[in-house]
């Protein structure tokens, strides 16, 4: 089978097209005939960090994609040889990730994936949208899971309104019944925030944006999605209702930062970290069941007419994929493994 490798940390150019036997799936294990590898940022700066050793000789990148059931080990019992699927997290503690045509992981990261659903979809999901429903989910009253109506009467702040998370997230709350406040940097990203659902659209910098998102919302944001806590978080202290939560999952803008520690606390604020491969199997599971009760209404979608324009690439040019990502790709950067 065609995969793409690498065998030392460093820029894109460490990435290889080979040639490798097709792998058998052992017990509790699936093979996937993978379609379309998704291409997060994760994946680049995993690939990309040096000073430590690869965990495994050989690493195949990338944690999303989505295909085909191939073959299925002792003990699978709930897929089947055939099946479409969408798989998360494929290259945690693993070496082989789903930028070749076969990818075995564990059943459980394994997710059926309806027939209308495109493949595209499925390899957009994983990162992305788990990370926006962890997100919603860790408010101190709840819900701990999406579904209609879970947070209806609340308001939602997405800051990123037209990333992957930022989709995701504004989709997510949407379907669970939220009012949600989108932020964005551009005219562009602003309609791309609007075709996702979200109900206002500011954009930023501007120094009337934190009264523009309390004009919205006078009693405050329950649940803020954070991209860029370093440049953010004085605003979210200033938006962020009494008890709410700031859920922070990237470091765009910066490693650091500081809030006002008296605002912080008057408001019982949450600070609230979030990261897939360290978040544990019970915030896994709901997470996957309810990304694909989602999926299942058509609550989720890629697109540019649904708001997560996307970009793509065959496999031989992951090196590219990954470029486009480190460089800011608007969207959703995937590859295309087979037709």
């Amino acid at each position: 089978m065609n995969a793409i490798i690498y065998t030392q940390p460093g820029d894109s150019s460490v990435l290889t097209l080979v040639e490798r036997p097709v792998p058998a799936p052992g017990p509790g294990e699936v093979r996937v005939r993978i379609a379309v590898s998704g291409v997060n940022p994760t994946d680049w700066k995993a690939r990309a960090t040096t000073g430590r050793p690869l965990p495994f000789d050989e690493v195949t990148p990338n944690q999303d994609g989505a295909g085909t059931v191939d073959a299925v080990g002792d003990g699978v019992e709930d897929l089947s040889v055939g099946q479409r699927v969408w798989v998360y997290l494929a290259a945690h503690q693993r070496p082989t990730g789903t930028a070749a045509a076969y990818a075995v992981l564990p059943a459980s990261r394994v997710v059926p994936l309806p027939d209308d659903a495109s493949f595209a979809l499925g390899a957009s999901l994983g990162v992305p949208a788990m990370t926006a429903h962890r997100a919603l989910t860790v408010h101190e009253d709840g819900p701990t899971r999406l579904a209609p109506g879970a947070l209806a009467g609340r308001t939602v702040l997405v800051q990123g309104g037209a990333g992957a998370v930022g989709h995701a997230a504004i989709e997510l709350a949407v379907w669970a019944g939220a009012t949600v406040i989108a932020t964005v940097s551009s005219d562009a990203k602003e309609a791309l925030a609007r075709a996702a659902g979200a109900h206002h659209v500011l954009q930023y910098p501007s120094d009337a944006l934190a009264d523009g998102i309390r004009e919205l919302a006078p009693n405050g944001v329950e649940h803020i999605v954070e991209v860029a806590i370093a440049d953010n978080a004085a605003l979210d202290v200033e938006v962020v209702a009494n008890h709410g939560t700031i859920g922070y999952y990237a470091d765009n803008g910066g490693s650091t930062f500081t809030a006002a520690v008296r605002e912080s606390f008057a408001k019982n604020a949450r600070w609230q970290g979030l990261l897939l491969y360290t978040v544990g199997e019970s915030a896994l599971t709901a997470a996957a069941e309810d990304v694909s009760a989602a999926v299942a209404d058509g609550a989720l979608s890629v697109g540019e007419e649904k708001g997560l324009p996307l970009t793509w690439f065959p496999l031989e040019e992951t090196a590219a994929a990954h470029d486009a990502v480190e460089q800011g790709a608007t969207g959703k950067v995937l590859i295309r493994v087979a037709d």
